[in-house]
């Protein structure tokens, strides 16, 4: 019964935050300055080598760039943030500008994310193109055509809805397609393994419940930290390169630990 009573008031939780923001203090991820608190991990190199200068700081924005790579041949990368969070919203102002990487894969035009309940990045191989964790996908349209963002993917993990286990690698959301270079608030709401939100400017536009581990999608990890079906409660938060040049003018974090976190 108690349990049941938690599942109804994250519920309700998640029914006033689409109407009504919760209220918290903002904390910034991302100073404007300097990348502070931000460590890369790159395909093919050492936890903190930032090869190419891939992420850097110019005007304020933290910007992902390709202007010293001669092809992006499968170099995808992450930039993780210094601590991990269980219960909190996520938010971010992104754009893509620019033209892709030489060689980088079609599916990546315009394409970035922000992954949460990502492993710890220390413990990711070399090698490995994705870490596990859940992906809130960015995507950018063109001046024509549909192309949704804040949608789902799953790199060695699988999440719950209606109450069914969903394996399908990605699922888009609802919403309306952004084109060219315009600014896009992203917002995540994520309530340790119950329920997570994603939010495009104000609107939800996907809502899932139960990350866990599990599924594929993911190259050279170690298996440890993919075991099948063990739920995500927490995790570090990463933002993507993916052969895409985007900007991000704003990261920053409500933590809401104190306020909904389960007894």
């Amino acid at each position: 019964m108690r349990y049941t009573f938690t599942l109804l008031m994250i519920a309700l939780c998640i029914t006033v935050y689409a109407q009504t923001p919760v209220k918290g203090k903002w904390k910034q991820l991302f100073n404007g300055k300097n990348l502070k608190g931000w460590t890369p991990k790159i395909r093919g190199y050492e936890l903190g080598e930032n090869y190419g200068n891939t992420f850097r700081v110019q005007d304020g924005k933290m910007v992902v760039s390709y202007n010293q790579y001669e092809a992006f041949d499968e170099k995808f990368g992450h930039i993780f943030y210094k601590a991990p969070y269980s219960y909190y919203i996520i938010a971010v102002e992104y754009r893509f500008v620019g033209e892709q990487a030489k060689n980088g894969p079609g599916w990546a035009y315009k394409n970035s994310g922000i992954m949460i309940h990502c492993q710890p990045p220390s413990t990711m191989h070399k090698n490995q193109d994705f870490p596990i964790s859940i992906e809130v996908q960015l995507l950018g349209g063109d001046s024509t055509g549909e192309r949704t963002t804040c949608n789902l993917c799953t790199p060695g993990t699988n999440v719950e809805m209606d109450g069914k286990l969903v394996t399908q690698h990605c699922i888009n959301s609802t919403s309306r397609t952004f084109r060219n270079e315009e600014w896009v608030r992203a917002e995540v709401l994520v309530l340790g393994d119950s329920v997570i939100q994603h939010i495009a400017n104000g609107d939800t536009v996907l809502v899932y419940q139960k990350p866990q581990t599990g599924g594929g999608a993911v190259t050279d990890f170690d298996p440890a930290y993919k075991p099948e079906g063990k739920l995500l409660s927490s995790g570090y938060i990463s933002l993507q390169s993916e052969s895409h040049p985007v900007e991000f003018r704003k990261v920053e974090i409500m933590n809401l630990e104190k306020q909904y976190k389960k007894k």
